[in-house]
């Protein structure tokens, strides 16, 4: 699979399909495979590029440095290296934190933008939440635990009516060939925690979708709405999703997605 030596890191990616270029970016513990249930239909149009982040997956060392401002650098760096001199770039939760900062620091590059499950900051909630997630970790508490608790937040009720399905998304965590390493999914935690953009939203030039899941309780609508600042924003509002909406809706949410795209100049 493809990699590439950057910014002191063995930056692991995949690209899929032909068209103009797509770059997706993972959330928290996430990386380029979280995208698999979207993958197919977004590559069908678009030439589409995920990444591990920092601290993540098959991008080593897990000991680097972490922080939003690093991440976008990974992302505007990886596409120079493609040779792509403009990016769609799709975001999900912090992932969307790093879209954004793209979009501040980098507009040249960003041709378009789809923050997806995300705000402009991190509640006082949720850091304190995310914190207690990097404690319980550290603690030694029994993974499938942990995963289970993290899902809690992650997807709807109706989610775990399916057993089945459940098991089969624990099994799938557990299993992972490539865990995150305890002492970076800290980082990335503290990275989430300290970044905060609401004062420059209103200077992003990029036109920019607004993806959230209707049942998201991580990031509450209200939370979600400050991004409407964004001077070209529109707001995609998806029934029935919670806030990883590309895993547990993603027909609705690629619809939602490539509707946006298929329309928006690159």
């Amino acid at each position: 699979m493809p990699g590439v030596f950057m910014n002191n890191l063995d930056l692991y990616y995949e690209i899929h399909g032909d068209g103009n270029p797509l770059m997706l970016v993972a959330g928290l513990a996430s990386d380029s495979q979280s995208w698999l249930p979207v993958i197919e239909e977004l590559s069908r149009n678009y030439c589409v590029i995920t990444l591990d982040n920092r601290g993540v997956g098959r991008t080593k060392p897990y000991d680097t440095d972490i922080s939003i401002n690093k991440i976008a650098d990974d992302c505007i760096g990886l596409a120079k290296h493609l040779g792509f001199s403009k990016i769609s770039l799709l975001g999900h939760s912090m992932g969307g934190f790093a879209a954004l900062d793209c979009a501040i620091r980098y507009p040249v590059y960003i041709s378009s933008l789809v923050l997806a499950s995300t705000s402009a900051f991190n509640s006082q909630r949720n850091i304190e939440l995310f914190l207690d997630w990097a404690m319980y970790l550290e603690s030694g508490m029994n993974l499938r635990t942990w995963f289970k608790n993290v899902f809690y937040w992650l997807f709807t009720r109706r989610f775990f009516n399916d057993t089945k399905k459940l098991n089969d998304f624990l099994t799938y965590a557990v299993e992972y060939p490539f865990p995150q390493d305890v002492s970076a999914f800290k980082k990335q935690v503290l990275a989430i925690n300290e970044f905060n953009c609401s004062s420059k939203l209103h200077a992003i030039k990029s036109k920019t979708l607004i993806v959230h899941g209707k049942e998201d309780m991580l990031f509450c609508e209200s939370d979600t709405r400050i991004l409407e600042k964004i001077p070209e924003s529109s707001f995609c509002l998806i029934d029935n999703a919670a806030h990883s909406i590309h895993m547990e809706k993603p027909e609705e949410f690629t619809e939602c997605v490539l509707e946006f795209m298929n329309k928006t100049k690159f």
